[in-house]
């Protein structure tokens, strides 16, 4: 390990995370700041994982790399706090869907909103040509990072 200026360089996993952290702040400020303010970090981790034709609590769990306990636990929070419900799966008799609500869907809106001002102030900030290359680095480090996809 020698010294130079490599060593005070931060890995390019922290630094996405960074960026990751500042997006997920800006997001849950402004749910919060519409009215959604019951809903916390946690919780918001799990219901940004439901799919459009709803989510098994088992995935979710296992997608947030949590316990199926703790992402039950949540999915309780966020039904009782009406932005989700459980539906039974049209695959599955035994099985339940978490779907998200009405209010699920004007909290999701809020959130897009503000996920789309932050990459609009990055875009100004790093230009339109810099912003399509990370996109395009990011997207394909994801095939190979991305279980889920």
């Amino acid at each position: 390990m020698g010294a130079g200026p490599a060593d005070d360089e931060l890995n390019l996993g922290l630094l996405c995370f960074i960026a990751y952290r500042a997006v997920e702040t800006r997001v849950f400020d402004a749910v919060a700041a519409a009215g959604f303010d019951d809903v916390t970090v946690a919780q918001g981790r799990v219901f940004a994982r439901i799919g459009p034709a709803g989510t098994r609590v088992t995935e979710l769990a296992e997608q947030a790399r949590i316990t199926k306990q703790t992402a039950a636990f949540l999915v309780d929070q966020l039904e009782r706090g009406g932005y989700v419900r459980r539906l039974p799966d049209p695959s599955d008799a035994r099985a339940r869907l978490v779907t998200i609500t009405e209010r699920g869907e004007a909290a999701v809106a809020v959130a897009r909103a503000a996920e789309a001002e932050v990459e609009a102030e990055w875009t100004r900030h790093l230009g339109r040509q810099t912003t399509s290359q990370l996109r395009r680095a990011l997207s394909r480090l994801q095939e190979i990072t991305d279980p889920y996809r």
